[in-house]
């Protein structure tokens, strides 16, 4: 056991390879376990997601909320510090006179032009979602210590807004929809917009990934793309990949052709458990296929049998073959939800893509519905035994690497899993403060940065533990939450008038702060 256990460390780099660990400062009241503690960057209530731009000199991380957009100098990673603000009050449009920017919770970024693409949701600056203006702001980063606005460019979506053919094009989706679309749409699907020209980008009138949800338009959440390029649109209903360029087999039409931005391939994906497909503050929030690519160029490149998808080489780390899969086989999903337990809303899942790559997701009915195959789900309520709380438990944003889920649990905390064995994840690692909201995680250069909404940006690093007990398969065990823990994020954060607990926000006196 102690040779496997040297073997998994050395694999992963952890002996003789980390630098010495200190923490820089106390860690926040709260739980912690297989993290280390080293620094908070507050000031940034509201934070809702954070990104990298790498220039020659050096990166710059990126962080946007309720306060605009901040950039840092990352040259000591562990202590970032600020270069520029551009404030929520200049992201304002005529018409806005009370709240703050609203959401961008999935901000990309363009590296080779170093452009910020922020998606304003109809809900920013306290507007209605079935009427307020949508679409996203181009925000010119070339000078990072000098954020720039170019422009706003309407698009009848803006929850999110995805980066597609290295940035020529953006998909954008959500939220629900608005009062002059069509009456049967459950939520808004996908709208491309063509950026290649930042100064006049154009969003075709069509949208895509509609009839999502068993042949309903439904609510298109947020966009992945994988290192094969393909697209996985997470919403209600499930997940659906798609081509967006190269010439690929088309399940659905039975023909070869050229997949565009604006006119994808269907590739493969599906529905799942019936929360997935549920009416009401509930989505399919996101997703990760973990894959390195195509092993290089191959005879026949762009073409396959369409008796046999396309197979990537490469993997998150997990263990296929013990398990009988080839990489690129497993999906990984999070469901947002706060309606009801904590015991079952909210998870997270690793499914099977096997048996949908003919276009089943795409002929999906109510009577005749595909589901993917999950392998197994996760959720800290039931590992820990804490209070069934409705409105603090989904799951939302996660990171992936070398076998380990990252992942933000709003008031659960961060949670480390290991998910080498796709049958049963584990975890290994936590991070809960008091009055915790953990957004989204990121990875760089050996340390976790935590976007909390409530806490601004936390600054972490795996201790031995995490890898001694996924090593070990000994599951680390959260206490339950207190009773005080829960009060006090209860009088922090307020349902949202439409979505609910899905997207909660921040009570009067904290938008600003």
């Amino acid at each position: 056991m102690a040779h496997r256990i040297v073997t998994f460390l050395l694999v992963l780099g952890l002996i003789g390879l980390q630098p010495a660990a200190s923490a820089q400062v106390a860690p926040p009241p709260g739980d912690i376990k297989n993290f280390e503690f080293l620094d908070n960057l507050s000031g940034m209530n509201g934070i809702t997601s954070i990104n990298v731009l790498s220039y020659g000199r050096g990166d710059t991380l990126i962080a946007v909320g309720r306060f605009g957009v901040r950039s840092f100098d990352l040259t000591t990673p562990e202590s970032p510090q600020p270069l520029d603000h551009l404030p929520s009050e200049d992201l304002m449009m005529p018409g806005d006179t009370s709240g703050t920017f609203w959401q961008s919770e999935s901000t990309n970024i363009d590296q080779r032009r170093k452009l910020i693409f922020l998606s304003r949701d109809p809900r920013a600056y306290n507007k209605p979602q079935d009427s307020g203006p949508s679409g996203v702001y181009i925000i010119d980063a070339r000078d990072p210590s000098n954020l720039e606005l170019i422009r706003f460019h309407p698009i009848p979506a803006g929850h999110t807004s995805t980066c597609i053919n290295d940035c020529q094009f953006l998909w954008t989706g959500g939220p629900a929809p608005d009062r002059d679309m069509p009456p049967d749409w459950a939520g808004r699907p996908i709208f491309v917009t063509d950026v290649r020209n930042p100064d006049n980008p154009y969003t075709y009138p069509d949208p895509v990934d509609i009839g999502r949800n068993d042949g309903i338009t439904d609510y298109a959440h947020d966009v992945q793309v994988d290192n094969d390029g393909v697209a996985w649109v997470s919403g209600r209903g499930g997940v659906r990949g798609y081509w967006t360029k190269g010439r690929h087999w088309d399940p659905v039409q039975e023909r070869f052709r050229v997949a565009r931005a604006w006119d994808p391939i269907p590739y493969a994906g599906g529905g799942g458990p019936t929360a997935w497909k549920a009416t009401g503050p509930a989505v399919v929030h996101n997703s990760e296929r973990p894959i390195d690519g195509m092993p290089g160029k191959r005879k026949g490149v762009g073409l396959r049998d369409p008796e046999r998808p396309e197979r990537p080489r490469a993997s998150d780390g997990s263990d296929y073959e013990a398990h009988g899969f080839e990489p690129g086989e497993l999906l990984y999903i999070t469901h947002e939800d706060f309606n009801g337990s904590c015991a079952q809303r909210g998870r997270f899942y690793i499914a099977s893509l096997r048996g949908s790559y003919d276009g089943e997701a795409w002929r999906s009915t109510p009577d005749e519905p595909f589901s993917l195959e999950v392998l197994s789900s996760w959720h800290p309520w039931g590992e820990e035994g804490s209070s069934a709380t409705t409105n603090n438990c989904s799951g939302h944003y996660f990171r992936m690497k070398d076998g380990f889920v990252y992942m933000s649990w709003y008031g659960q905390g961060t949670r480390v899993l290991d998910i080498r064995n796709p049958y049963e994840p584990i975890q290994v690692a936590y991070f809960r403060p008091n009055t915790t909201s953990s957004y989204t995680p990121m990875l760089y250069k050996g340390l976790v940065y935590v976007a909390d909404s409530s806490r601004g940006i936390d600054i972490l690093r795996l201790t031995d533990g995490a890898f001694e007990a996924a090593a070990t398969r000994q599951e680390v065990v959260a206490p339950p939450l207190t009773q005080a823990q829960i009060l006090a994020d209860a009088a922090r954060y307020e349902p949202d008038p439409v979505m609910g607990w899905s997207c909660r926000i921040p009570k009067d006196g904290l938008s600003a702060r």
